[in-house]
């Protein structure tokens, strides 16, 4: 076997085979793919799905904005189903909207900035910041409360967004006033969310918020350690 010549250029030489041996290594390892939950898309009815399409479970959940029990919900149980089941493909998530009152349309419309991808970010948001803008919401003026119920839609969302701070909420994630405007403005988003809530209230018998549906049937459970509960049973084939 030859001695190694330990001149600059042969170091070099080592140096350059070591570094493109590596560099091969690194392209022959095969890139971690992307989370479940990054896939997003929206139904028939303009509702936003997340998750594998050929999950064994499919999760339905009712929910409205002005919902103390949704926004539990939301501070709880997003993370560990996120996490645990829709993450490692087990479930399907289908997030629905149960609009109760011009406030929970303020905010479902503002939740849609961004588009599909944006949603379920902006969903956590409004819902972590629930305590902050629903007490602004309890405080209002008799004059501010009155005007939310006069206009269109789109004219009343955009009084509520400013009163409620939901608009600056919004502008601190990063969406200017146009954006937010556009959201509140849009009739289609509207219609899919008023059409969405008459199919909760008629198709699925749904009588309060949050309802969740486990593969087409009511779970009959609010919280998430009962919810867990049902998705586990549901995995197993229980």
């Amino acid at each position: 076997m030859a001695a190694f010549d330990d001149s600059p250029l042969d170091r070099r030489t080592a140096v350059l085979a070591l570094s493109g041996a590596a560099l091969t290594l690194i392209a022959a390892t095969p890139a971690k793919p992307a989370p479940w939950s990054s896939k997003v898309t929206t139904s028939s009815i303009g509702a936003h799905v997340v998750g594998n399409p050929a999950a064994k479970v499919r999760l339905v959940e009712y929910f409205s904005y002005t919902c103390h029990v949704c926004a539990d919900f939301a501070k709880l149980g997003s993370a560990p189903l996120k996490t645990q089941y829709i993450d490692r493909g087990l479930v399907l998530f289908e997030y629905r909207n149960l609009v109760r009152d011009p406030v929970d349309m303020t905010a479902a419309l503002l939740a849609r900035c961004g588009g599909p991808t944006a949603f379920a970010r902006n969903h956590q948001a409004i819902f972590a910041a629930f305590d902050t803008w629903m007490a602004k919401v309890k405080n209002a003026s008799e004059a501010q409360q009155t005007s939310w119920f006069e206009g269109t839609t789109a004219q009343r969302a955009r009084k509520i967004a400013a009163d409620t701070g939901l608009a600056a909420l919004m502008r601190a994630r990063g969406y200017t006033q146009a954006q937010l405007d556009a959201a509140l403005d849009s009739e289609v988003a509207q219609a899919e969310l008023t059409g969405m809530t008459n199919i909760g209230r008629s198709a699925d018998r749904v009588g309060g918020t949050p309802t969740f549906f486990v593969n087409g049937r009511n779970a009959e459970v609010t919280a998430w350690p009962a919810l867990k509960s049902k998705l586990d049973l549901a995995i197993k084939g229980s």
